[in-house]
């Protein structure tokens, strides 16, 4: 893979790494300052399906991770394709359904991503 695209699939997956932690160990306390359109008793009620998303979220990065130890070429863009896929899907969906922002912080970069394996 090209050192552009490595990087931004690093970049993709810390981010997802952060995301697993915010949602599985710091949505009760992080969680308020970062949306604070929503009451701070929302969060401990919904502590438990934050969590669920941290550990989709995880999954997605530790996926993105394993592509940086794969030697076949061929696989390690199949797997980077496939990974890549599901981060856009789910920005793309958090994008319509919860904030435009998701979409930008979490589809584009994916989709670049996606590109650059094409096109490089």
């Amino acid at each position: 893979m090209p050192l552009a695209t490595t990087i931004l699939i690093g970049i993709i997956a810390l981010l997802h790494l952060y995301f697993w932690y915010f949602e599985m160990f710091a949505w009760t306390t992080k969680g308020p300052k970062i949306f604070r359109g929503f009451p701070k008793e929302f969060f401990p009620k919904t502590k438990a399906m934050a969590a669920n998303q941290g550990l989709y979220n995880g999954f997605l990065a530790a996926g993105l991770i394993w592509t940086f130890f794969i030697s076949n070429i061929m696989w390690r863009q199949n797997i980077a394709i496939f990974f890549l896929i599901c981060v856009a899907i789910a920005g793309i969906y958090g994008g319509f359904t919860v904030s435009k922002k998701i979409f930008f912080i979490q589809a584009l970069p994916a989709v670049s991503a996606i590109l650059l394996l094409f096109i490089l």
